[in-house]
């Protein structure tokens, strides 16, 4: 009865670390006009996500004159700024920002606020999550600090930026054209990577975050969910945010509140009204109202700090902690030397011996080297078995909850077995050293090489403390171990669940390795269960059970809709046209215009519009040509200077076109080259602009007003310049020339790449 009791309170304390990170969402109209009300904030998700809004759609104009009247409503004096930019992605966009300015009492630096209106393009996205959620968080809050009447000491500067999701344009644009630029002292960015869940915190900045982590927990907000290693993975990764800009153009600092659960949803048909999880707006409101006042209201000159004064940071279900970096490695050292006091120290007490510390090893390494295989090769497996998965390019499933749960069920399965058949009820302390062991192997590497994971080593001593507990005493309180092993469990056990859905179930593994690595911390309690046998039935049930539930939920219906392409592609100078589609498995809507065999699409992936995830086209079926008006193509000046030759040409497409991508052979080199007038930037040490292009793309564009393109070059005398323009609209399904039907209510389109267009492709050769 005691190890149950202890059980119970090892499973309370995994049930509180998940359902305390958020508050819960509570309708009614009875929220104070001076509190964030979720319901007000909804009721602009509505509004903002009522269509897609996508650059150039005719719904991102009206989202933009809802948020100028919602902010004019406010009291505000609201700016548009609209201009050109060039990213480093090779993304020509011409942005329409929402600017707004709350007067402050003092003159020091003001504090912005900060989301983007756009949807994502081609997958017909709402936008509601990604960044309705953002902008409507900021309208609320706003709106209830305005609300008090109170006069801040800082400036607040509203910032609803544009083309976010086609490359951080409209954040470029201000950070490079704008006067307020310079007043900026900190970024509060709401964003969106999923439909629901925690909102994380990530800290940006080019120095040290020491001031920004003391700021942050001063300002004490309701439920901080955030740790230093989650920043440290997002730096690896390409999903930069507007915040990124701020950063890496003007040295601003600033705080990202984002979350990524229901991943799936993101960027799709999906990210809707109904699907935006109620409890996560909620979430993005406690950050906003503990902040905006806070922040408001004191110096902001202060929170920069260099490079090398950083904190370690984590969150727990019972507050936010942190300590600088400089302790990371003596906390190792010191944890180091006391696991070996501890083998010395059990040995002499004749609580262990050598024999059964090396025993002890081959049950974790069983259960480790096991789980982390099974569940590796076992989602290649999967993906073999469900095809269709693939797919789906977030690399998170619908029923993606069901396989990391059937993977934790299936680790904690094994781990009892391993255990039961090397006898460690009577051999727990010696069987501790593996565990242990391994928890330093990972910490050391943390200490020279990801300082931002230094927070694990907190767990390492909570499990040295429980170590010491069954040598000294041969018959244990179990309830007290639980007790002190419960923090082990409320710091890392959300981390099984954060890790695939953040980077995808490919990395499944991790989470296995994870649970088994917590399961050997946990020995002084798990190892002494005598019934293990039981214990292995009981987690093979569930495992069975989420396995199970995982396969009835793996085929596609209304509710996961799945996602696949569709685009029609005319080379009039070649005379050729021709279906594609991106899809690894083909379905009856696509197979009516590629067939249920189509030819492969590998010898076409040299051009392809730019995709996030690099997809390529796959499938390829001859279509019968199109009457589709080409660009009208103008060289307006053609002049030679020493050896090099300049270069105008206009481009102005004879149809509506959403996107213009342009393309040139590797041996194609420019001098210079400007775009609508903005220069393409050259590379230190390089002769030649645009020398690093992905296919040989050099830029691409989102038309907002149909205007031409006037390309300005300078290349080599001698040089046969070749381009090629490929124009797309996104109107493939609306074309009654294409005779094109409308997905089922069990398909949507496939995000992240060109999808449901009518492209043609035109060359430009100049000798």
């Amino acid at each position: 009865m005691r190890k149950f009791f202890a059980l119970l309170v090892l499973l309370l304390a995994t049930y509180w670390s998940f359902q305390s990170a958020m508050p819960r969402y509570q309708s009614g109209p009875d929220v104070p006009v001076d509190q964030f009300s979720t319901d007000r904030a909804l009721a602009h998700v509505k509004t903002i996500s009522e269509k897609p809004h996508y650059v150039g759609s005719e719904a991102h104009a009206e989202v933009r004159a809802y948020i100028i009247q919602t902010l004019e409503g406010l009291g505000l004096e609201v700016e548009t700024q609209k201009g050109y930019t060039f990213d480093s992605w090779g993304g020509l966009a011409k942005p329409i920002n929402i600017l707004a300015r709350v007067k402050g009492s003092a003159s020091g630096k003001a504090l912005m606020l900060l989301s983007h209106y756009d949807s994502a393009p081609h997958s017909k996205s709402h936008g509601a999550s990604d960044a309705g959620s953002g902008v409507a968080t900021i309208l609320e809050g706003l709106r209830a600090f305005l609300a008090e009447g109170k006069q801040p000491l800082n400036d607040i500067i509203v910032l609803i930026s544009d083309s976010e999701e086609i490359g951080l344009n409209g954040a470029e644009l201000f950070c490079r054209q704008h006067a307020w630029t310079k007043d900026v002292g900190l970024v509060l960015n709401f964003e969106a990577r999923g439909s629901g869940g925690a909102s994380y915190m990530l800290i940006e900045t080019n120095g040290g975050n020491k001031q920004l982590v003391k700021a942050f927990k001063e300002a004490k907000p309701s439920h901080p969910v955030s740790n230093s290693l989650a920043y440290s993975i997002y730096k690896m990764l390409p999903n930069d945010t507007d915040l990124t800009v701020f950063r890496e153009e003007r040295d601003i600092d600033g705080f990202n509140f984002a979350f990524i659960d229901d991943h799936y949803d993101y960027h799709t048909a999906n990210d809707t009204y109904e699907r935006l999880d109620r409890n996560t707006l909620a979430h993005q409101g406690t950050y906003l109202m503990s902040l905006l006042p806070y922040f408001a209201n004191r110096g902001l000159e202060d929170l920069k700090v260099e490079e090398g004064t950083d904190h370690v940071y984590f969150n727990t279900a019972v507050g936010f902690f942190d300590y600088p970096f400089s302790w990371v490695l003596p906390m190792f050292i010191l944890a180091v030397l006391i696991f070996f006091f501890m083998i010395f120290y059990g040995i002499k007490e004749g609580k262990m011996n050598t024999k059964d510390i090396f025993w002890g090893f081959i049950p974790f390494l069983i259960s480790l080297v096991a789980s982390g295989l099974i569940a590796h090769f076992g989602w290649q497996l999967i993906l073999k078995v469900y095809p269709g998965y693939g797919d789906m390019l977030h690399g998170f499933t619908y029923n993606g909850h069901a396989y990391i749960a059937f993977v934790v069920a299936l680790t904690l399965a094994i781990c009892f077995w391993a255990y039961h058949k090397f006898k460690s009820v009577d051999r727990v302390a010696s069987f501790m050293v593996a565990p242990i062991f391994f928890w330093l192997l990972l910490n050391g590497a943390f200490a020279f090489y990801l300082k931002g994971a230094g927070f694990f080593i907190i767990p390492v001593f909570i499990g040295l403390l429980l170590w010491f507990i069954r040598i000294r005493q041969k018959d244990p309180s179990y309830f007290i171990i639980a007790i002190l092993a419960a923090p082990i469990l409320l710091m890392l056990a959300p981390f099984v669940k954060m890790f695939p859905v953040g980077l995808g179930l490919k990395i499944l593994a991790v989470s296995a390795v994870m649970v088994v690595l917590l399961f050997g911390l946990l020995l002084p309690i798990l190892g002494g269960i005598r019934r293990k046998g039981f214990a292995v039935f009981i987690c093979s049930f569930f495992a069975l059970a989420y396995g199970i539930r995982a396969h009835m939920t793996s085929s596609f219906n209304e509710e996961r809709p799945k996602p696949n392409s569709l685009v029609f592609m005319q080379a009039p100078d070649d005379g050729k046209a021709y279906w594609l589609s991106y899809d690894r498995v083909l379905d009856e809507w696509t197979q009516q215009f590629l067939g249920e065999n189509p030819s492969s699409a590998e010898s076409m992936t040299t051009n392809v519009a730019y995709s996030k995830y690099g997809s390529r086209y796959r499938h390829v079926t001859p279509a019968p040509m199109k009457d589709i008006a080409v660009p009208k193509i103008d060289i307006t000046l053609d002049t030679i200077i020493g050896s090099k030759r300049k270069l105008q040409v206009c481009i102005a497409p004879q149809r509506f076109v959403n996107r213009l991508e342009v393309f040139a052979p590797e041996e194609v080199h420019f001098y210079a080259m400007s775009i609508n007038g903005v220069k393409a930037k050259k590379q230190e040490g390089e002769d030649f602009v645009m020398t690093k292009r992905w296919r040989n793309k050099l830029f691409g564009y989102y038309f907002t007003d149909q205007e031409p393109i006037e390309l300005t070059m300078e290349v080599p005398v001698d040089q046969r310049t070749e381009l090629q323009l490929m124009e797309a609209s996104f109107d493939l399904l609306e074309n009654e020339a294409f005779g094109v039907p409308e997905r089922p209510a069990k398909m949507m389109p496939k995000p992240f790449v060109l999808n449901d267009a009518i492209i043609q492709v035109k060359n430009i050769v100049i000798q």
